[in-house]
């Protein structure tokens, strides 16, 4: 095979998930029910958004006199604010996402790619900006950014573990972390403080697999990363059990502790629950860091 089809071979490969997670993508997001501006709230703008009584500090030109003019009390009329907040998004693409305990559940990271990917697309469609943390691609809006999201997300990494990106990361912009959090917990600390130093708000979201949570393994059981750097076999696997939960539990309230600490929100989705609950709880979250 020539170098210029060998090459063509595998861009074609690499492309390839491509439309398919689009796909999946615009459906999800097609599924939450949004105005024109999913975070809307008063502000410098041009749209009319609301009416509201006079409050104490409101100078007179700010009265709206002929919807006053219907009764007794004065109003104000408001705005609808239009400034773009730029969000920027950190996925875990390493090898411990790629796991699946069955046939009949997505890997972590399709499945946090689908997520990510809704989500950029509702922020965008919301007149939003978005971004990726660290990697060269700043936050714009427009569909052609959808694109070049989905593209970025279609990358594996060799990694066991991903470590959190916190570098280009804009002040007072907001975030989205997504990760299984398996790997050291030092990095993770170190990003979101990072972020938390640029007045950076946001959201962690901990994608599990369900055997993640019950550990359903007994006997001689042969455990090993994805990645295949790590590797433990035992004879009485049940015996690791509390152990293994009692860490997990552990991690999962560490990640909590920090999210309150530096003002972000922390929460769990397992690759056998809902994607659109899970996609609805993480447009909550982000609006609420609004």
């Amino acid at each position: 095979m020539s170098l210029a089809a060998d090459l063509r071979a595998r861009s074609e490969d690499a492309a390839a998930p491509l439309p398919a997670l689009l796909a999946e993508a615009e459906h999800l997001a097609g599924t939450v029910l949004l105005g024109e501006h999913g975070r809307r709230r008063a502000g410098l703008g041009d749209d009319f958004w609301q009416y509201r009584p006079v409050r104490s500090g409101d100078e007179a030109r700010m009265i709206d006199w002929r919807r006053s003019a219907r009764g007794d009390d004065q109003f104000v009329r408001e705005r609808e604010w239009q400034v773009a907040q730029s969000v920027m998004i950190w996925l875990d693409q390493a090898a411990s996402m790629r796991f699946a305990s069955n046939n009949n559940l997505p890997e972590k990271a399709a499945r946090a790619r689908v997520l990510a990917l809704a989500t950029s697309i509702l922020l965008v469609r919301g007149g939003e900006r978005v971004g990726l943390s660290g990697s060269g691609l700043p936050p714009r809006r427009g569909e052609a950014q959808i694109l070049r999201m989905a593209d970025a997300f279609t990358r594996d990494e060799e990694a066991d573990y991903g470590i959190p990106e916190a570098r280009g990361m804009l002040p007072h912009a907001r975030a989205l972390f997504m990760s299984d959090f398996m790997g050291d917990f030092p990095p993770v600390e170190a990003a979101l403080y990072k972020a938390a130093d640029r007045g950076v708000r946001g959201v962690i979201l901990q994608v599990l697999d369900p055997a993640e949570e019950a550990f359903p393994f007994s006997g001689r059981t042969i455990f090993e990363s994805v990645g295949g750097s790590l590797r433990h076999e035992t004879l009485k696997a049940n015996e690791l059990k509390d152990r293994y939960l009692g860490r997990l539990a552990e991690r999962k309230d560490a990640l909590d502790r920090l999210a309150r600490t530096t003002g972000w929100q922390f929460g769990t989705h397992h690759t056998g629950d809902s994607t659109q609950a899970a996609l609805l709880w993480l447009w909550h979250a982000l609006a609420g860091q609004a």
